[in-house]
């Protein structure tokens, strides 16, 4: 796990908030092995990130995340790719730690601000319909970085860093 904080020291009170990057899923078989080999030489656009906040007072971690409601079905898949909306859906779970690779600490949630509540809200008012390269994972994760912690396209910032 990378900090891209030039201060790395925790900020009492406040929520840490991490990107995360993983595999795209699809379909069993050559589609699989295709998403992963790709995820693995670090090719960007076969990445699905998310937003992960590990609240100041509690040692539990929740990942939230934006993807199509079946991610597996090879029929979204094509209509995604060829640029159709698809159903889409924001996930919320828990971990029980932070990821170890491909996962950066990126900033503190605002002052005094609860981070958990501010994503439940930004959640509610997200539009589900999903559309690769105008309204997919990289925007809902900039978007709830900026909600979080005030910054815009968090994601530009890591492309440059790399993994």
């Amino acid at each position: 796990m990378v900090s891209l904080l030039s201060n790395s020291a925790m900020v009492r009170g406040r929520d840490e908030v991490y990107v995360a990057a993983m595999p795209l899923r699809a379909t069993k078989g050559p589609p699989q092995l295709l998403m992963s080999a790709a995820y693995s030489l670090n090719l960007w656009d076969f990445q699905h990130f998310m937003v992960i906040i590990k609240p100041s007072s509690l040692s539990q971690v929740l990942v939230f995340d934006f993807q199509p409601k079946d991610p597996e079905d090879i029929y979204v898949a094509l209509a995604a790719l060829y640029g159709r909306a698809v159903p889409g859906t924001v996930l919320v779970r828990q971990l029980k730690k932070l990821p170890r690779n491909k996962c950066w600490l990126v900033g503190y949630s605002k002052a005094e601000a609860d981070a958990m509540e501010i994503a439940r809200e930004f959640n509610k008012e997200w539009e589900t319909n999903l559309r690769i390269g105008l309204h997919d994972c990289r925007d809902y994760t900039n978007s709830l970085v900026r909600q979080l912690t005030g910054e815009k396209d968090v994601l530009k910032r890591l492309r440059n860093v790399g993994s």
